[in-house]
């Protein structure tokens, strides 16, 4: 339950701030989601520094790792997590792996963005 509760604080608190960087960021004159992008890196990198130092010094306990990693980096964007799983993939020379993930990420989630707006028209 422990576990549970750090992870729906942190996921909050990451929500929350991409809401606000997609408030003043995001603009529609634009037509670019500058929020959504910054938002996106940022969580990338703050769960590469986050991991990074989880697996280096064992410096971040396992609660401390679901509060900022799977809390509030997949609060502020699950763009980090597939980035990160890529680097895994990667890292360990799985290139096949890497390239079905990659490829059947984007392309399955554009169409799933697709197909949720064709249901509810």
């Amino acid at each position: 339950m422990k576990q549970l509760l750090l992870v729906f604080v942190g996921g909050g608190f990451g929500s929350v701030l991409r809401f606000i960087i997609g408030k003043y960021l995001n603009s529609p004159e634009s037509g670019i989601p500058y929020g959504t992008f910054a938002a996106n890196i940022l969580g990338s990198l703050l769960i590469g520094i986050i991991l990074g130092l989880a697996a280096k010094n064992d410096t971040l306990t396992s609660n401390q790792t679901l509060l900022l990693a799977t809390g509030f980096c997949g609060g502020i964007t699950t763009f980090s997590t597939f980035a990160y799983e890529n680097h895994v993939l990667l890292k360990s020379g799985d290139f096949t792996s890497f390239a079905f993930y990659t490829i059947g990420s984007f392309i399955i989630g554009f169409l799933a963005v697709f197909l949720g707006m064709f249901l509810v028209k």
